[in-house]
């Protein structure tokens, strides 16, 4: 019998298109899952946080995906002037999402946004717009340009990515400020804003949170650890 392929969850938001509101995802995640032998199956942010969470018992994984800005009532802040579109409705069906795959220990790995919400989901905070409140001389919220991150050695994500450096895209303008108690920064980019956490606990399931998206880097390492995770 030819094995099957583990199944991953992947966080679908909703959007406008074409006049018509849409559950939506990008096709660079699904071919990066699928080339690293994963199924990935979509799951609507807009679902409440109790359906949300019952997807997770079909899966063995969970990726949290970019998208808008997270609302800062989450973590106690006033709206900043350049605050971007947020979605409360995703907010908590994500922090739902991600408590569940703790407690059923499964993989998580979070990009861009993803680092945020599992930051705020775990009790920290953001900067709601880096060139504001965190002004520096790395580009963050270029999305035509790249830059350096160094990465913690020993920590899973160098594990992960066979590497103490790399060269990532940079498309956010949102990061974490506070980090979460259980977590960790494992990257950082010149300017010292954190591009990469981890839980600080090495008994906690595994869990890599990266700033950058590596699905459009055909970046294959970091999906290649999540399927082995899963597996």
């Amino acid at each position: 019998m030819i094995p099957t392929p583990p199944a991953v969850a992947v966080t679908a938001p909703r959007r406008l298109v074409d006049g018509r509101e849409r559950v939506t995802l990008n096709t660079a995640y699904v071919r990066a899952l699928e080339s690293a032998g994963l199924v990935p199956l979509a799951v609507p942010t807009m679902l409440t946080p109790e359906h949300a969470s019952a997807a997770l018992y079909a899966v063995r994984g969970l990726v949290l995906t970019g998208g808008e800005d997270v609302a800062p009532a989450r973590y106690g802040a006033t709206p900043h002037p350049r605050l971007g579109d947020v979605d409360p409705s995703r907010d908590a069906a994500e922090v739902a999402l991600i408590d569940a795959a703790r407690q059923h220990r499964l993989p998580i790995l979070a990009i861009c946004r993803g680092i945020q919400i599992l930051n705020v989901a775990l009790g920290g905070t953001l900067y709601q717009d880096l060139e504001s409140e965190r002004p520096g001389p790395v580009p963050h919220s270029d999305e035509t340009s790249r830059h350096a991150v160094r990465v913690e050695a020993g920590s899973l994500l160098e594990r992960t990515l066979g590497a103490r450096s790399a060269s990532v895209n940079s498309r956010h303008h949102q990061a974490i400020r506070d980090l979460a108690p259980g977590l960790k920064a494992v990257a950082w980019a010149e300017d010292g804003v954190i591009e990469g956490a981890e839980p600080k606990n090495a008994n906690e399931p595994w869990i890599v949170a990266v700033q950058w998206h590596p699905e459009d880097l055909t970046e294959r390492a970091l999906f290649q650890g999540f399927a082995r995770a899963v597996a």
